[in-house]
């Protein structure tokens, strides 16, 4: 009797036995429909024995095969296998997590090919040729292709405009002609449109399969389709294409490799760059990682040796913007805006050329003020303000999405002259309207983006020097080079050296050394002007000097003496529960568990979590780390399971690998 054991998405770290006579070794990673509680689901078969613990006569059969599209790969099923291993999260549910939805039904629709299908599959026959590469370049390319058919580690370290994207295609291209597959991994979905333009540009006869949330589902499953019959010669994605299957795959770009966006937040909490890493070791290739600021992790890791550091320290056929701070103490400001960054503005406009007013936060206001009780506008279901929208003229909760009307009037003391404070977005482009009318302005932040096709409208408009003036969040931080934009002015970048995260200095030297680069991409010297009431902080005074390095040193003396990563590795138990006591007793009890166990291992008390209500939930956390990886590893498979064994609670937790936020 043949047994199969088969991954179902269910939220249990177990397979599920069913009897199937007919199974061969070569239905290992097959999709099947199997009977489960009192319907038929859709599974993967994730081995084969002759053997189960269920009693014969319980076990059921399988109610077929779906020989749709293939199997998954033994490669395809090693990497899952670690990572539902690595981050503790069940198998089956880890399997169907990664697959396209349509393949998580019973019923699923016709396959097609992606669009445009070109005529040669992914043969190399008519590479578009490159701009000349610099030395640096050059040297940077011979020592990716050069490790070809091999594993290692390669961090391109990149000042912005440097060509680490010319790079990258040429290591691609190198793939393809030796018949391969790359594998290109970005944070942000809004990057991938005009890098998939710029990839089919150079790689005209390749299919590009492109993966990311945005796209609809029979499109999804018709790329994922592509790479995994390897008629895509490239693919290209956020996270989740880290799963992709690639029978061919020969090299691994991660570009802006210290982006916090390849961390899942929910349901398997993975890292996209590192499972990159350990995917590139499994399939013995090469894999590169990008950055102008690169993480810690990866700075620390290129400094001992463990990676191959390659630089790229000058910017192609332009200078690096000059950097200055506004000292803003004492200064008076027009919603935000200092006089100093007004006049740069003027004067950008007289020439003709381009400005960005960067400022990380959407909408009109953060909240909204009583002047007269100091009554906030606070979400009634998450530990935050709610922001005023001009536009719908509504207030949104940021975190769960709630909105209500605006008040007419205070709502504890009757006081109707309510007050906006602080700037978003909407605020600032409001201003600058005002303040120059005859300029043409464009707010491009995550509302105004939201349709699928604006985003690359507004960027034509940009490129074609139809706007004078950018208001902007992250989304305009990174990836664009828009030829006519010599002026980037920065607001409110202080915010985050408040911050009680340890990572905060780092993303804030990253977030500013990428919006910084996209001042003066063309021939004119770009200017680029912080707001700060700390214009002598250490941290801006090494972005002034564009010296990353002293930066990074620095802030890894700091975390070496404060046991911080990636000296130290950690995971976090959350925990949420209708009511924080709930949470925090759980905890309690799971710290308990842990120290019984411990060896090696650090257990801190259990803490209310950084925001402590979101969605009418209250959260709590409890960190432990280990200077070990594997005796934290070892810990922390034997905690989760006695923690996964305990009779049921009233909190809902979720144990955190590599954390990155607190």
């Amino acid at each position: 009797m043949k047994i199969v054991r088969v991954a179902i998405d269910v939220p249990v770290a177990k397979l599920f036995d069913y009897r199937a006579d007919d199974a061969t070794v070569g239905s290992v990673g097959q999709r099947v429909v199997v009977p489960f509680g009192r319907k038929d689901v859709v599974g993967v078969v994730a081995s084969i024995g002759n053997d189960s613990e269920v009693a014969p006569q319980r076990l059921k059969r399988i109610v077929r095969f779906l020989p749709e599209v293939p199997p998954l790969s033994s490669s395809d099923l090693r990497l899952l296998r670690f990572a539902a291993d690595y981050y503790h999260f069940p198998l089956g549910a880890t399997i169907m997590s990664t697959l396209p939805g349509a393949l998580r039904r019973v019923r699923m629709p016709r396959i097609g090919t992606p669009d445009p299908p070109p005529a040669m599959g992914h043969a190399t026959a008519a590479i578009a040729a490159g701009p000349a590469l610099t030395a640096e370049q050059a040297l940077a390319v011979s020592s990716i292709t050069s490790m070809l058919g091999g594993f290692g580690v390669f961090a391109l370290h990149g000042v912005t405009g440097s060509g680490k994207t010319e790079v990258y295609l040429n290591a691609i291209a190198a793939a393809l002609s030796a018949g391969r597959q790359a594998l290109l991994l970005v944070p942000e979905i809004v990057l991938t449109p005009q890098l998939e333009a710029l990839v089919r540009l150079r790689f005209p006869d390749t299919i590009v399969a492109t993966l990311h949330s945005r796209l609809s589902e029979g499109a999804r499953l018709r790329h994922w389709r592509a790479a995994q019959s390897a008629e895509a010669g490239v693919v290209l994605g956020t996270r989740l294409a880290v799963f992709a299957p690639m029978p061919g795959l020969g090299l691994v770009v991660v570009d802006e490799e210290h982006d916090p966006s390849f961390k899942q937040m929910d349901g398997l909490r993975y890292s996209a760059r590192d499972l990159a890493v350990v995917r590139a070791k499994q399939a013995g290739v090469p894999v590169v990682l990008g950055s102008a600021t690169p993480s810690l992790e990866t700075f620390h890791n290129a400094a001992s040796g463990r990676y191959r550091l390659l630089q790229l320290t000058r910017r192609v056929n332009a200078v690096m913007p000059r950097i200055e701070c506004v000292d803003t103490r004492g200064a008076r400001l027009e919603e935000g805006l200092s006089q100093p960054v007004l006049d740069a503005i003027a004067r950008r406009l007289e020439r003709g050329e381009q400005s960005l007013v960067f400022i990380n936060r959407r909408g009109y206001a953060p909240v909204l003020l009583c002047r007269a009780c100091a009554w906030l506008s606070a979400c009634q279901r998450c530990s935050a303000q709610l922001v005023l929208h001009s536009k719908d003229s509504r207030m949104h909760c940021h975190h769960c999405g709630a909105q209500s009307v605006i008040p007419v009037a205070c709502p504890a003391c009757g006081n109707q002259d309510l007050a906006p404070v602080g700037q978003g977005t909407q605020r600032v482009e409001a201003a600058l309207a005002a303040h120059f009318p005859v300029a043409r302005v464009l707010r491009i932040d995550r509302d105004t983006t939201r349709r699928k096709d604006t985003w690359p409208l507004m960027r034509e408009q940009i490129q074609a020097g139809e706007i004078d003036i950018l208001v902007g969040t992250q989304i305009l931080a990174k990836g664009h080079d828009f030829s006519r934009l010599n002026l980037v002015g920065v607001l409110n970048s202080d915010s985050l050296l408040y911050s009680t995260d340890f990572r905060a200095p780092e993303r804030l030297f990253a977030l500013l050394t990428q919006v910084a680069g996209r001042a003066g991409r063309g021939d004119i010297e770009g200017q680029v002007m912080i707001q700060t009431e700390f214009p002598h902080h250490p941290l801006y005074l090494a972005l002034r000097d564009g010296n990353y390095a002293s930066f990074a040193e620095n802030a890894l003396a700091e975390r070496r003496q404060a046991e911080f990563p990636p000296f130290v590795h950690q995971a976090l138990l959350r925990a949420e529960a209708a009511k924080i006591e709930t949470a925090l007793d759980y905890l309690v009890d799971a710290a308990r568990i842990g120290k019984a166990l411990a060896k090696g291992v650090v257990i801190y008390d259990p803490v209310p979590a950084g925001m402590v209500r979101v969605a009418g939930r209250e959260r709590a956390q409890l960190l432990v780390q280990a200077s070990s990886r594997s005796r934290l590893r070892e810990f922390l498979h034997e905690w989760h399971a006695r923690l996964s064994a305990a009779t049921s609670t009233r909190a809902r937790w979720v144990l955190d690998v590599d954390p990155v936020e607190f």
